[in-house]
């Protein structure tokens, strides 16, 4: 196809169905897992649905689509009221002191986004890298969270194909991790299917209340006085954006071979083939035998914390855990090896760990710089297989597949999405450099996994 080009159709801002109670208007203030992100782009995430035929539903119109989405998220944000808010900041000069928190009294709405494109579902879904196109359908490409000052802090676009319909959301990641983004998107989901708006009881609501370190002030005081001070705009170098597919089958050959190989039964699917695609793509970048490569998965601390945080915690409440070898001993030992490293890791990673890193940041507390947090050698990933995206089908059926933004992706970045089959199947979005995407596609062990049925 010629490349075609998104045209934005109207834009708006979305605001809570009614007007917010006194206590909802009060500042939300951010915890310790959350203000380390300040320099982070926004998550951005979407689906990608078939449009409905003439034969499907004759009455089908986008206009009225367009209506009833914005309808159903009027009203979603009375229970997301947040996400309609905007960021504030209290300085002051001595001593120095940032204080970043949520002011829901700003409420300048949700950005709503219409916008069309002459391409294809087929377009997208056969296109052997990420379509360079999925990229225009989010907004907000640019923004870092401290820009939710300003910028609004989610934004929906939805675009309008030629057979198709993509919903994707910008959301600042201060706000939210994966495990809250998708909470919102099935709540939208939900009431846009139940077609009330006013007063609706929604299946999950949301917790707002902050986690807070026992004996800790809930308002933390960056040792800043301009955001100068600590605002970096990080570039990382263009990569390839390929998707690939782990059946169900494929996911439970490498959790058996791997948890074989450490005669045990411990041993995830996730621990499975996160190792398995860290030994693949450390060794098609050739590096030193002695060099050191580095794993990484983002994990939530909802559970690991006692007493612990409920699933319908709104925020983002995140760390890392790292696995850490030199490439020879990775290429050396088998896959249950590099498994039980990432699993011991994870495990290692409880609410004593989880506390003490808190603890620890309190008595220096800093913004993370995204140019420190990248290695040359670093497998990362990020998002989780877990999440329920293919149950948000806002009337169109389920989706036909979910993709991401151009955003927060580096050499090394793994995005973990569920299978649209279902049954533990795994979709993974590896981003690498041209060359080492080029070996990975031709990497024996690594296509064979893939073919497994």
């Amino acid at each position: 196809m010629t490349m075609a080009t998104v045209r934005r159709i109207s834009e708006c801002f979305v605001k809570p169905l009614h007007d917010l109670s006194q206590e909802a208007k009060q500042p939300i203030y951010f915890s310790p897992f959350e203000l380390l992100f300040l320099n982070a782009n926004y998550s951005q995430k979407g689906l990608l649905f078939a449009k409905p035929t003439p034969t499907e539903n004759q009455d089908f119109s986008i206009s009225t689509f367009l209506d009833d989405l914005r309808g159903s998220l009027s009203a979603t944000l009375d229970h997301f009221y947040p996400l309609a808010a905007r960021l504030a900041t209290r300085k002051q000069e001595n001593p120095p002191s940032y204080v970043v928190y949520i002011d829901p009294e700003n409420c300048q709405g949700v950005k709503f986004v219409h916008a069309t494109v002459d391409a294809t579902v087929e377009d997208i879904i056969a296109s052997k890298d990420v379509h360079i196109l999925v990229h225009s359908f989010f907004d907000l490409n640019n923004a870092i969270n401290h820009d939710g000052h300003t910028l609004p802090l989610l934004s929906i676009q939805v675009t309008e194909l030629t057979d198709g319909i993509f919903i994707g959301g910008s959301v600042n990641h201060l706000l939210a991790d994966g495990t809250s983004f998708w909470h919102f998107m099935a709540t939208w989901s939900e009431i846009f299917r139940s077609n009330e708006r006013d007063g609706y009881s929604i299946s999950r609501p949301p917790i707002f209340k902050k986690w807070v370190l026992e004996g800790s002030d809930p308002i933390i005081n960056l040792p800043y006085t301009h955001e100068e001070q600590f605002i970096e705009r990080f570039e990382s170098p263009k990569v390839r954006e390929r998707f690939f597919h782990f059946s169900s089958a494929s996911v439970a050959k490498l959790k058996a071979r791997a948890n074989a190989e450490c005669n045990t039964n411990k041993i995830s699917s996730l621990q499975a083939v996160s190792a398995f695609i860290w030994k693949c793509v450390t060794r098609v970048r050739r590096q030193p035998n002695k060099s050191e490569t580095i794993c990484r998965l983002v994990v939530s601390n909802r559970s690991r914390v006692n007493p612990p945080m409920t699933e319908n915690y709104f925020g983002n409440p995140i760390q890392s855990v790292s696995a850490t070898t030199t490439v020879e001993e990775l290429m050396v030992h088998g896959l249950g090896w590099a498994a039980l490293k990432l699993h011991e890791a994870i495990k290692s990673h409880d609410d004593t760990a989880v506390k003490k890193l808190v603890e620890s940041w309190l008595r220096n507390p800093i913004v993370y710089k995204l140019s420190g947090l990248f290695h040359p050698n670093l497998v990362h990933f990020g998002s989780s297989p877990r999440f329920d995206m293919y149950g948000c089908e806002f009337g169109l059926g389920k989706a036909l597949a979910a993709r991401s933004g151009f955003v927060n992706k580096a050499d090394g970045k793994m995005t973990m999405y569920p299978g649209r089959e279902g049954g533990g199947s795994m979709d993974v979005e590896v981003c690498l450099l041209p060359v080492y995407m080029m070996e990975l596609e031709r990497d024996e062990e690594f296509i064979c996994a893939l073919e497994s049925n």
